[in-house]
């Protein structure tokens, strides 16, 4: 069940009252309904106790959400113009929440998190967005410490990220995601949810790690979707003939290098990656 905050004034009024508007340098757009925010928040199930890592958290709409969820909250904001209306959320919800000042992009999130398991819980700032999204699925070790991802994203690059082959939206993203996690669009949002409205329509990706296929090291997976979808147009000889061995991998697997990437399944990408790790 939801907590009550009492005496907490509604986010449009935080915001007035701190003086803050949304900084385009910095990919801001700011949620004000609270009843969407609650249901984002629900999207990772029962928040109850659990860590939630929070990237850009702005005046605090998504971190009101998922604190009245029951979550231990850490939450990463760059503008200092954000800190004191997340500095009264802290007092509302005593222990609970925790504010680093700092770039996401450069601190370590698993020493932020003190080793222990974690929900990211983002309306990502667009700018940086995509790229703290590969850091997170990136990396040979897997499981990694996170247990879900649910992140705003605008809507073309939420559609990329669960896109299957032969579609125009199919990409590195999806292959990056899908070879060992379940992804799904949970939810689409108006531009007209924001403050203020982004020229494009949003929507949130739910993100949960799977097995990971044996014999595949990701970074020889990431530098094969690279490298096709870099030249996404060409054909795989072509575009893959900058991998070392990748076109013998081709031959081997049984892939045609007439073939354009965004034909080949992600489980051909998972074996060309694991026949190309055992010709090195």
């Amino acid at each position: 069940m939801l907590k009550t905050v009492p005496d907490l004034p509604p986010i449009r009024e935080t915001i007035a009252r701190h003086g803050l508007s949304a900084s385009k340098a910095l990919g801001q757009n700011f949620l004000l309904d609270e009843q969407l925010l609650d249901r984002i928040a629900a999207l990772p199930g029962d928040l109850s106790g659990a860590n939630v890592l929070e990237i850009g958290p702005g005046p605090g709409g998504l971190t009101r959400a998922a604190l009245r969820a029951g979550a231990q909250v850490t939450a990463i904001e760059m503008d200092s113009r954000c800190l004191p209306a997340l500095a009264e959320l802290s007092e509302a919800f005593p222990g609970q929440l925790t504010v680093i000042e700092g770039d996401a992009m450069k601190l370590d999130h698993a020493e932020i998190m003190r080793g222990e398991p974690f929900h990211v819980l983002s309306n990502l700032p667009y700018n940086v967005g995509t790229a703290l999204f590969v850091k997170w699925l990136s990396g040979d070790e897997w499981p990694r410490q996170w247990l879900s991802l649910t992140l705003m994203f605008q809507r073309e690059v939420a559609e990329r990220i669960v896109s299957k082959p032969g579609t125009g939206a199919y990409g590195r993203l999806a292959v990056l995601t899908q070879w060992r996690s379940e992804a799904k669009l949970a939810m689409k949002v108006h531009r007209s949810a924001f403050t203020p409205p982004p020229k494009v329509m949003s929507a949130v990706v739910h993100v949960t790690p799977a097995k990971a296929p044996e014999g595949v090291s990701a970074r020889v997976l990431e530098r094969i979707a690279e490298a096709a979808f870099g030249q996404r147009r060409k054909m795989l000889r072509q575009s893959l003939k900058g991998v070392q061995g990748a076109l013998d991998a081709l031959d081997e697997v049984g892939i045609d290098p007439t073939r354009r990437a965004e034909t080949v399944s992600i489980s051909e990408f998972t074996e060309l990656a694991r026949t190309l790790r055992s010709l090195g």
